[in-house]
């Protein structure tokens, strides 16, 4: 969804979370788009948390918006992880409640995907803490043109997590031009 920042129009990110079986990756696009024009096409909206998560595994967080909003949630999910590192289902919650009340973090612009061993979530600023039936989230420009051609390969193929995310990132590039086909990968062995 295009945001609207003192009459310049900005529009950017895909990033695609897969889970199959015992087996976790998300990636994103690299391309920030302003009005007609690719600002950047190599930017990275995904990180890794290595001290937290279930297993001791880590976490992987996926960000679509506004890139200081979006490092905003971070720094306030990892607060929250500090207080229960092996529990990612119960920071998303704190993290969208304070989101959901806080006066200056409703206004952030921003959505973020986490996902560890055990959960794959979506943290909306509406109070949203969605975990998806199949395994599959896509944000940003190119969400749902990704989510699409995951959906799609993980029912008619044996393809791992990893492969999904970067067949569906670059279908998602070929169809949305918000997006491109930079992809940064992370996942949980």
């Amino acid at each position: 969804m295009p945001k609207r920042r003192n009459d310049l129009e900005i529009r950017s990110t895909t990033v695609l979370c897969v889970r199959r079986g015992d087996l976790v990756a998300i990636a994103g696009d690299g391309q920030v788009t302003m009005n007609n024009a690719v600002a950047k096409a190599d930017a990275v909206k995904v990180r890794r948390l290595d001290e937290f998560g279930a297993g001791g595994k880590g976490v992987l967080v996926g960000f679509a918006g506004a890139a200081a909003d979006a490092f905003a949630l971070l720094e306030r999910f990892q607060r929250h992880l500090q207080d229960s590192p092996q529990n990612v289902k119960k920071a998303a919650v704190e993290l969208a409640k304070q989101w959901r009340t806080d006066r200056a973090l409703r206004r952030l612009e921003a959505l973020i995907v986490v996902a560890d061993a055990e959960v794959s979530l979506l943290v909306s600023g509406t109070g949203d803490v969605i975990e998806p039936s199949d395994g599959v989230i896509g944000i940003g420009s190119g969400g749902t043109f990704a989510t699409a051609a995951a959906r799609a390969l993980l029912a008619h193929t044996d393809q791992g997590p990893a492969d999904i995310c970067q067949h569906g990132l670059e279908i998602a590039g070929d169809l949305c031009i918000y997006s491109n086909t930079n992809i940064t990968m992370l996942s949980l062995d």
